[in-house]
């Protein structure tokens, strides 16, 4: 085990290396502010070798309101790392040891060794555990299903909040075993990070329309005011499938050739209604009370009166529009359950020999951990899936004019539709309402996107806003 020197001298300070090095990180939320980082919690991994330091920092930026919780893992080398040039988060003094270069850590071989280790070594234990303190501690959880040793490492690029290590893998015998992603979550709240819950659930299940978990990583640190110990996941470790396409970029040659893709939206409705049941099935359903049901229509006002306010055509379109948002309250809700909750065709792989795959459980980005944990309508994801499908016809037109791709949307949506109703069962009136409703939410999400990031895309979901108020005045 490495010796720590308790009583060493830093220069700078961990904490103060950080600071001049996190605006700069993709994943840092406070652009444009300086931060004021505290240390709330930590931990350390272990180096086999006992050559390279490694340490995880959980601190919290007073500067922004409210705080933002960052976990920072890093690796100290007594030497340069080569070809991590750009992960170089800088260097220190060390009073005992002399200078020190310190890693932004997912970029370090050792550390993913560490990190995949604790995390897969609990299958064998009731948990793996890192520690440096009485309340300074990581546990790994691990499913039981992958395994083996990390290989090589590298971390994804063009992430903006989390950081992504791909593990190649071997097994005991040095042969390659089924290589892993490792979702390192950069930004903390307290409770349970809904990718790990929801993805984990359906792994318990069996079932192969998600990519199999292999375990997690959970933690503790103090909270902001120092009263008591909050916890959390720290990272989520999963099957990676490399190579394969997105079911957006699917459907884009689709739509831009004007192919049939029906068979293919059809198989997605009934992967999804499969997610469905068996999510309802592991994680349980609740009943629509009355509380949800304000809750639900609240947020659907306020979804409208932000596009209004940034798109004034919108205006004249308020009373029909609140008028189809408000129905829902009158309607017969089904149950309410765990959902992906941020569905769309990019969060879909087309898996040779295995078909869709679903990615990506932590639900909405702008609602809170909380928000994302709580049961939802299942409607919600399905009202997602039929937007995407528009924009997919959407961004066809906007790249060639002349391509109008209406009717290759209006199929895939009716396709999907009917693969759904396979599984779960044709809906009835009050479910094709909510899903109209959920579905003008998400379009009114759209115009408030595009108005202030791509005002050229604008259009797509302002027809789409237009066509959902002609067909709900056609069904009442």
């Amino acid at each position: 085990m490495p010796i720590i020197h308790h009583d060493a001298r830093l220069e700078p300070s961990k904490t103060e290396l950080v600071t001049g090095w996190i605006e700069s990180q993709r994943w840092y939320a406070g652009k444009g502010r300086l931060p004021s980082l505290r240390r709330v919690g930590g931990f350390r991994l272990e180096d086999p070798a006992g050559k390279v330091g490694m340490e995880t920092l959980l601190l919290l930026d007073e500067a922004a309101s409210p705080a933002v919780l960052y976990q920072v893992p890093l690796t100290y080398r007594e030497a340069p790392l080569e070809g991590a040039e750009r992960a170089l988060v800088g260097t220190m003094e060390h009073s005992v040891l002399g200078t020190r270069w310190v890693y932004d850590a997912p970029h370090d071989p050792v550390y993913a060794r560490a990190l995949v280790a604790t995390i897969l070594s609990s299958a064998d234990a009731e948990d793996a555990e890192a520690s440096v303190g009485s309340n300074e501690i990581a546990r790994g959880h691990a499913t039981g299903r992958l395994g083996g040793t990390v290989a090589s490492s590298s971390v994804l690029s063009g992430e903006q909040s989390n950081t992504s290590i791909i593990c190649q893998m071997q097994d005991a015998g040095g042969s390659a075993a089924r290589p892993l992603i490792v979702k390192v979550f950069r930004t903390l709240q307290e409770g349970d990070n809904p990718d790990v819950v929801v993805q984990s659930a359906l792994t318990d299940a069996g079932s192969t329309r998600v990519p199999t978990s292999a375990g997690h990583l959970s933690g503790g640190w103090d909270s902001a005011d120092g009263s008591r110990l909050e916890h959390g996941h720290l990272a989520f470790a999963q099957e990676f499938i490399p190579g394969v396409e997105d079911a957006w970029r699917v459907a884009l040659v689709a739509a831009a050739a004007g192919s049939d893709f029906t068979h293919r939206a059809r198989d997605l409705g009934a992967v999804t209604a499969e997610i469905h049941r068996d999510l309802a099935d592991r994680l349980g359903t609740a009943q629509a009370d009355s509380a949800a049901r304000a809750r639900l229509v609240a947020e659907l006002e306020s979804r409208y009166g932000a596009a209004a306010g940034i798109v004034p055509e919108l205006e004249e379109l308020g009373p029909s529009a609140l008028a189809a948002l408000r129905a829902v309250l009158d309607l017969d809700w089904p149950q309410l359950q765990r959902i992906h909750g941020d569905y769309h065709l990019g969060q879909v792989l087309d898996v040779p020999e295995r078909g869709w795959v679903v990615l990506d459980f932590e639900g909405e980005p702008l609602r809170s951990l909380a928000e994302r944990n709580l049961p939802d309508l299942p409607e919600r994801d399905i009202a997602g899936m039929l937007r995407s499908f528009d924009y997919a016809a959407g961004s066809v037109r906007l790249a060639d004019s002349s391509l109008d791709a209406t009717a290759w949307a209006r199929a895939c949506r009716e396709a999907f539709l009917s693969g759904y109703a396979c599984v779960s069962g044709p809906p009835d009136d009050a479910r094709l309402a909510l899903i109209r409703a959920l579905e003008l939410d998400k379009a009114l999400y759209e115009v408030v996107y595009e108005a202030r990031n791509r005002p050229t895309w604008l259009p797509i979901p302002l027809a789409a806003v237009q066509r959902l108020l002609d067909d709900d005045k056609e069904t009442t």
